[in-house]
Parts: C-alpha cells; sequence; structure tokens
C-alpha cells in the first residue's frame, strides 16, 4: 500500500470508531518508533459490550473495503482489543484499561495526527 492509501484506512478507522461513539479517538504515527506499524489508532469504551462491538465494527468496514485486518486479540476479555490491520494497529480500550496502559504516554515521541471526525466518510 502507498502512504496514501495506509492514510485513507487510518481515517476510515477513526470516522468508524467516533461514528460508534467511541470516546478520544487519537491517531499516532509511529512509523519511526517501530517495525510492527506505521499508525497506532486509539480509543476506549465505557463497557465491554462496547469495547466489543466497537472492534467488531472496524473488522467489518475493513472487511467490506477490501483491507481486511489479518488479527485480532483479545476479543474474549472486552477490556483491551488490538486489531492487527498490517500497516495500523488499532487499540480499542475500556477507559479503565487505557488509563492504566496510558499508550499515548508510552508512545509520546510518536506524531499526534489531529482528528477530525467525517473526514472521510465511514465506508467509502
Amino acid at each position: 500500500m502507498t502512504k496514501e492509501q495506509i492514510f485513507e484506512k487510518v481515517k476510515l478507522i477513526a470516522n468508524t470508531l467516533d461514528k460508534k461513539k467511541a470516546k478520544d479517538v487519537k491517531i499516532l504515527y509511529v512509523h519511526d518508533q517501530t517495525v510492527i506499524a506505521d499508525y497506532f489508532v486509539i480509543a476506549h469504551g465505557t463497557s465491554t459490550t462496547q469495547v466489543k462491538a466497537l472492534a467488531d465494527e472496524v473488522d467489518y468496514v475493513l472487511g467490506e473495503n477490501n483491507t481486511p485486518c489479518s488479527s485480532i486479540e483479545g476479543r474474549d476479555g472486552g477490556s483491551w482489543i488490538v486489531l492487527d490491520c498490517d500497516d495500523v494497529l488499532v487499540h480499542v480500550f475500556h477507559s479503565e484499561q487505557r488509563n492504566y496502559y496510558n499508550l499515548e504516554k508510552l508512545w509520546a515521541d510518536a506524531e499526534l495526527i489531529p482528528f477530525e471526525p467525517d473526514t472521510v466518510p465511514a465506508g467509502e
């Protein structure tokens, strides 16, 4: 994928999370800090049911757009679900787990990409 295509996927993921009422959606550009991904998209829900629904919706929308996730971890617990979407890792937390792990602080050297909802309509 090109850099532009990867960023379009990132925006699609962020907008999908926002439309499903995820809280505090953040995009981190981690390309210079790690080889595991170019971007992290981080968000949280207020219940395990919402966390699972958010992760399921991202998985569904990406599948519909022919860019399915290669793996999903943590679905059974519902407190922290990680979707490996090749160049993008999506972290969907329960609010308490997000505060505890504080990935934004752990990856403080990464560039925080401003996210404005509806920069790309979900599903396009």
